[in-house]
C-alpha cells in the first residue's frame, strides 16, 4: 500500500521532461538551459500522482495508473481540479520586526524610493526596528507571514537576512530562519544579505562603503558559513548603495567559502551595470534587472545565469516593467518571486506574482507556472528535489479548486489552494 494517491484530477502538471506539454514551445523558452525538465509543462488530463516516504512514485493518467499503486492510506479524489507542484519562492524577506505602512502612504502620495530613505525610512527604518527585536520576537512576527504563504501554495522560501547590518543582528536573523524552518512547514533556505544597505554607523566615514563591504567580505561572511548560517550570499548593487567594487569583493568571497551567489540588480536604475557584472561573475542569479541593458541580458544568457522576477515590487514602486521577454527571447532562465518584505512588496503569494508576470511582465502562464516552481528551485540549487512532479522528487503538492492551472494567473487575487502537501504530509 502506498502512503497518498490522488486520482482522477482533471490536470496534473508534472513539469516533466518526458511527459508531452501543450504549451511546449513557449515553457521550453523559460526553462534554464541546464538542469532536468527542460522542455515541457507536462500537463496531464484525468491524471493521478502517487507517493510514498515523502518521494514521488509516479504521475501520469489514470489508464496507467498500477494496480499495485491503487490502494493508498490516505486517497484523495481530485475529480474537476488540478494537481501542482508546490511554489518555490526564491526571493524574500519574511523576518524582520515592524512594518512600513506610513511609508506606503507617503509612497502612493508620490513619495520616491530614494526620497524615503533620505527621509529615515526605507530599508534603515526595518534595520532599527530589527536590532531592537529579540529573536523570539521575530520568529512570531515571520510565522505567520509563512502561514499566509503556505495557504497560497508556497512549499519552500527562500529568506534572505539583510535587516540587521552588523554580524550580532545579521546571525539573530539567520539563526530564526534556521529555528522557523524546523517549528513549521514551508522549508526555509537561506542567504546571506548583510551587504543590503550601509548601516547608519558607517554613514560619513570616508571610505565607509568600502569599509563595510570589507566587513561584510570578512568578519561577517566567516562567521556565517563558520556557523552553517547561509546557503548563498547576496549584494545589493546599486547607486547610493554598493558599488561594483564592493559587490565583486563580497561575492567572490563568498564564492571562496562555498556559498551560492545573488545579486540584486538593476532594480531603480541601469548606470550601474548590474547585468554585466552577474554575467561577469558568473553568479547563480541576477534579480530584479528592471533596467538591465540589452548588452547585459544578452551576457547574462552566455554565461548561463538565471533572472529572478519580482513584480510585486515593479506594482508597488511604479517602476518600469522588467524586460521579461527580451529575457525569454535571449534564453535567460527567468523565475519569479514574491520580494515579500515591508517596504516595496509586502507580497506573499506566489499566485499573485504569476498574475502580475502574466500581467506587467506578458510572460504567459506557462511561462510564470515554470518560473514559480522549476525554475525557482534551480535558482536555489535544490532543481534536484524539488520543483517538478516526477519519480523520486519530494512530494511537495497543491490541489486547486479550479480544473487547471491557466486559472491561478487568471484569477489574480483569489486563493484558489484546496490543499497543501509537503515531503507527502498534508500541511494546509
Amino acid at each position: 500500500m502506498i502512503d497518498l494517491l490522488i486520482h482522477d484530477a482533471a490536470e496534473v502538471v508534472t513539469l516533466s521532461a518526458a511527459a508531452v506539454a501543450e504549451e511546449a514551445g513557449a515553457a521550453a523558452s523559460a526553462l534554464p538551459r541546464r538542469g532536468p525538465g527542460q522542455g515541457a509543462l507536462g500537463r496531464v488530463r484525468q491524471g493521478f500522482v502517487a507517493v510514498r516516504g515523502g518521494r514521488i512514485l509516479g504521475a501520469g493518467p489514470m489508464r496507467s495508473l498500477p494496480r499495485e499503486w491503487r490502494r493508498a492510506r490516505e486517497e484523495v479524489d481530485a475529480r474537476g481540479r488540478a494537481v501542482l507542484p508546490g511554489f518555490v519562492d526564491p526571493h524574500t524577506h519574511v523576518v524582520y520586526a515592524g512594518d512600513r505602512m506610513e511609508e506606503y502612504v507617503l509612497r502612493v502620495g508620490g513619495a520616491s524610493y530614494e526620497e524615503l530613505a533620505r527621509r529615515g525610512g526605507g530599508i534603515l527604518a526595518t534595520v532599527e526596528a530589527t536590532r531592537r527585536a529579540s529573536a523570539d520576537e521575530l520568529a512570531e512576527a515571520a510565522r505567520p507571514r509563512l502561514g499566509r504563504m503556505l495557504a497560497a501554495g508556497t512549499t519552500t522560501a527562500e529568506v534572505k537576512s539583510g535587516y540587521g547590518l552588523r554580524l550580532e543582528d545579521e546571525r539573530k536573523i539567520l539563526e530564526t530562519v534556521r529555528r522557523l524552518g524546523r517549528e513549521q512547514p514551508v522549508e526555509l533556505v537561506p542567504t546571506f544579505l548583510g551587504a543590503h544597505e550601509l548601516p547608519p554607523e558607517w554613514r560619513g566615514r570616508p571610505g565607509g562603503e568600502e569599509a563595510y563591504a570589507a566587513e561584510v567580505a570578512g568578519p561577517m561572511l566567516e562567521a556565517v558559513v563558520r556557523e552553517g548560517l547561509a546557503r548563498s550570499v547576496d549584494v545589493f548593487l546599486e547607486r547610493g548603495v554598493f558599488g561594483r567594487a564592493s559587490a565583486r569583493r563580497v561575492l567572490e568571497a563568498g564564492r571562496a567559502a562555498g556559498l551560492l551567489l545573488r545579486l540584486h540588480a538593476d532594480q531603480l536604475s541601469g548606470e550601474m551595470g548590474g547585468a554585466e557584472l552577474a554575467a561577469e561573475l558568473r553568479v547563480r542569479a541576477a534579480d530584479h534587472l528592471e533596467h538591465a541593458s540589452r548588452a547585459g541580458l544578452e551576457a547574462m544568457a552566455a554565461a548561463g545565469v538565471a533572472a529572478v522576477l519580482l513584480p510585486g515590487a515593479t506594482l508597488l514602486l511604479g517602476s518600469p516593467p522588467a524586460p521579461a521577454r527580451a529575457m525569454v527571447e535571449l534564453g535567460v532562465p527567468v523565475a519569479l518571486g514574491t520580494d515579500s518584505n515591508p517596504g516595496s512588496s509586502p507580497l506573499e503569494s506566489q499566485a499573485v506574482a504569476m498574475g502580475l508576470a502574466c500581467a506587467l511582465l506578458r510572460l504567459t502562464p506557462a511561462e510564470a507556472l515554470v518560473a514559480a516552481t522549476l525554475n525557482a528551485a534551480w535558482v536555489l540549487g535544490l532543481e534536484g528535489r524539488l520543483g517538478s512532479l516526477e519519480p523520486g522528487k519530494q512530494a511537495d503538492l497543491l490541489l486547486l479548486e479550479e480544473p487547471t492551472y491557466l486559472a491561478v494567473p487568471y484569477r489574480l487575487g483569489s486563493n484558489l489552494v484546496r490543499a497543501v502537501w509537503k515531503a507527502g504530509r498534508r500541511v494546509a
